[in-house]
């Protein structure tokens, strides 16, 4: 078992093979009773959990969107698009199988965005990360990150697994910042500055 927390800085991930992160969010009407708090409700909002691998200070690859599967070998695997938030447990997760991450990836920063246009986190509400240890099979949540919801902000940082020698480290972000909606180059930039 590992324990998270920022003011910790990176945990070591000796003996995690498999790690996953996810992200619950509740739908919500805003302000809004009646007819049309029900619709907005029922639609929810559509937040999405993206992971960057990044070879360096460049980010090569993405999971998320509409890339499940971008090393090809099931290394870095997206569950899917929720669009809505509606259910139980966690809405998307991206797992890692730390041992068949290409060598020259240094590192996987995880983040959560209100990306598509029409999206935000004010649409939200209960926004959460999990963080798994999914080795041996079965998945134990060694962490629990909440935003703050304060935020006019629409992409958080949640987390960064870092390539150190053989083994790798994950250290928790959880910070705020804006996206173009829409703009996958500010998506990859926003990677970058974590």
């Amino acid at each position: 078992m590992i324990t998270l927390t920022k003011e910790d800085g990176p945990a070591d991930l000796d003996g995690v093979t498999h790690l996953s992160i996810g992200v619950s969010w509740d739908p919500t009407a805003g302000s809004t009773g009646g007819v049309l708090g029900k619709i907005r409700r029922k639609t929810g909002t559509d937040l999405d959990l993206i992971a960057v691998a990044m070879q360096g200070g460049d980010p090569v690859r993405l999971a998320g969107l509409d890339s499940l599967d971008p090393m090809g070998n099931g290394s870095l695997v997206h569950s899917g698009d929720n669009q809505t938030g509606r259910g139980d447990g966690d809405d998307e997760t991206v797992t890692v199988e730390f041992g068949r991450i290409p060598p020259n990836i240094t590192s996987i920063v995880f983040i959560a965005a209100a990306y598509k246009k029409g999206s935000s986190f004010q649409k939200a509400r209960n926004i959460s990360f999990k963080v798994y240890d999914a080795t041996g099979g079965s998945s134990q949540q060694v962490a629990d990150i909440w935003p703050s919801l304060l935020t006019q902000d629409n992409g958080c940082a949640v987390a960064k697994a870092m390539r150190v020698g053989g083994t790798w480290k994950l250290e928790v972000i959880n910070t705020t910042g804006k996206i173009k909606q829409g703009d996958e180059l500010a998506l990859m930039r926003f990677a970058v500055s974590k």
